[in-house]
C-alpha cells in the first residue's frame, strides 16, 4: 500500500490508500478485508500506549542449515520490522488486560517454525501467569519447511500449552484471518474457547485442489471460507474488523463479570 491509490480485490473500486487505512483496511463499498500487518493490528486493538512487546530478542537460528534460509529470515526482518512471524505482548483493550499474539503473513507467509512456536507458548504461559485472557490473531501458510520436523513439533507444543491455560480457567480467543492454513489450523488456531473469523478469510488445512484430487469430488461453493465454516459449526463468530475492538471488549467484559460473580472455590459464573 505504498501508492496513493489502491484497487479493491473484490469489487474493483479504487480508493485513496489513506482512506482505506482509516477504515482498518476494509473496503467501504463491499467490506472486503485486506490483509493487515501485526503493527497495524496493535494500533487497531489496544488502548493508546498500553502495549508492551514480549520476546523480541528471540530469532530463528537455521537449525537444519537449510540453503538460503538465513537470508530469507534477514530479508523478512528488514521488510517487516519484526524479529519473527509473530508479535507477542501484553496491553489493555478498553481497560481489560490482554495477552496477544499477532501473526504477520509478510514474514515468510507467517509460517510456524521453532521460534514462532516458542513465542506462542511463552504468550500462553504469560496469560496463565498474569491470569488474563489470551487473544491469538492467526494468519499462516502452515509449518515452516526450512525447519522440517522441528516445525511440526510446534503443533503439539502449542496445543499442550493451551491445555494448561484451560485448566486455570483463563479464556483463549482465537481470531482467524486470511489466510489461516496448514499446521496452524491443525493446532492452536482451532482450539479457542471462542473461535472468531474475519469475513471471507481462507481457513483450512490443505488446498482445495489436493482435497478434490483425494476425495474425487467437486467441493461446494465457498468451501474453506469463514462463512462456510461458521455455517458448519467450526467458527463461532464472524467479526467485521471495524467492529472487532468493540466486540472483543464485550467478550472481555463478560469474562470479567463472570469472574467477579464466581463462587468462593474459584469457579466463574460463565
Amino acid at each position: 500500500m505504498d501508492g496513493l491509490w489502491i484497487k479493491c480485490n473484490q469489487c474493483q473500486e479504487i480508493f485513496l490508500t489513506k482512506e482505506l487505512e482509516k477504515n482498518y483496511k476494509v473496503c467501504p463499498k463491499c467490506d472486503f478485508h485486506f490483509r493487515m500487518t501485526a503493527h497495524e493490528r496493535v494500533q487497531m486493538l489496544f488502548d493508546t500506549d498500553t502495549f508492551v512487546e514480549w520476546d523480541r530478542e528471540i530469532t530463528s537460528k537455521d537449525p537444519l542449515e537449510f540453503p538460503g534460509y538465513k537470508e530469507k529470515v534477514a530479508k523478512s526482518q528488514r521488510d517487516t520490522s519484526l524479529s519473527e512471524a509473530i508479535l507477542t505482548g501484553i496491553g489493555k483493550v478498553d481497560g481489560h488486560n490482554v495477552v496477544v499474539g499477532i501473526m504477520d503473513p509478510r514474514f515468510i507467509m507467517a509460517s510456524m517454525g521453532t521460534v514462532v512456536g516458542e513465542k506462542i507458548v511463552r504468550a500462553i504461559e504469560g496469560a496463565r501467569d498474569h491470569n488474563c485472557p489470551l487473544i491469538l490473531f492467526c494468519a499462516s501458510g502452515g509449518a515452516r519447511m526450512q525447519e522440517g520436523v522441528l516445525s511440526l513439533m510446534q503443533m503439539a507444543r502449542t496445543s499442550a500449552a493451551l491445555s494448561s491455560l484451560a485448566e486455570k480457567g483463563v479464556p483463549y480467543f482465537s481470531v482467524l484471518t486470511d489466510p489461516t492454513t496448514g499446521g496452524v489450523t491443525a493446532s492452536f488456531a482451532m482450539l479457542g474457547d471462542v473461535i472468531i473469523a474475519e469475513p471471507g478469510a481462507l481457513i483450512g488445512f490443505t488446498g482445495p485442489r489436493v482435497i478434490e484430487q483425494t476425495i474425487r469430488q467437486k467441493l461446494p461453493e465457498g468451501f474453506q471460507r469463514a462463512e462456510f465454516l461458521q455455517k458448519h459449526g467450526m467458527v463461532d463468530l464472524i467479526m467485521n474488523r471495524t467492529e472487532m475492538r468493540k466486540e472483543l471488549a464485550i467478550l472481555l467484559a463478560l469474562h470479567r463479570a463472570g469472574n467477579e460473580g464466581g463462587s468462593s472455590d474459584g469457579t466463574t459464573g460463565l
